[in-house]
């Protein structure tokens, strides 16, 4: 759905959508929908900026950042976002970097005639993400030499590897304790 300058400036565009599984591409194969994305916002013109206000509800699948198995993770979350066309001398598009300007970190820019809500979507989904998505609390995670899912397996590594560049350590230690 494109959200076009002109036509909010006539009116107020309410919304109530449901994205299909797939239809909003996330950008990494970790992240995938499990259930439809379900919005319900409000969408205007408010001083040459357009104003996004509403919710989203979707459910999505993530990896454990432990054992690699899928998890899970509802997302649930309110939104009310401002955006302004991006200046066409602006700071923002020069190639050099400059300090932002605190007005300039509360809202977003779109360039032409409107954004797409998809793309919205999107950023609030990443944004209501866990940064590591666990399965359980007491997730055991892979065993790093045969890489055996520890939750489900005992893996049978000798559990005492010790590090080659200690070798020498042990040898002295062994020399001293035969002369004890």
């Amino acid at each position: 759905m494109f959200l076009d300058v002109k036509e909010l400036a006539v009116r107020k565009l309410r919304i109530h959508k449901a994205y299909a599984l797939g239809s909003i591409d996330f950008h990494s194969a970790e992240i995938k929908q499990i259930e439809p994305l379900e919005v319900t916002a409000t969408a205007e013109l408010l001083e040459g900026q357009i104003r996004v206000e509403g919710n989203l509800e979707t459910k999505v699948e993530l990896v454990c950042a432990r054992c690699l198995e899928p998890v899970a993770e509802e997302v649930s979350r309110s939104f009310d976002l401002f955006y302004a066309p991006l200046p066409k001398n602006s700071s923002l598009t020069k190639h050099r970097e400059d300090r932002l300007k605190d007005d300039d970190t509360e809202i977003g820019f779109y360039e032409g005639d409107g954004l797409f809500l998809a793309d919205v979507l999107k950023e609030q989904v990443l944004l209501a993400l866990p940064i590591k998505a666990i399965c359980q609390s007491n997730c055991r995670g892979l065993c790093p030499n045969c890489g055996a899912n520890l939750n489900h397996e005992e893996c049978r590594c000798e559990t005492h590897a010790t590090d080659p560049r200690l070798a020498s350590l042990a040898r002295l230690k062994q020399d001293w304790l035969k002369k004890q």
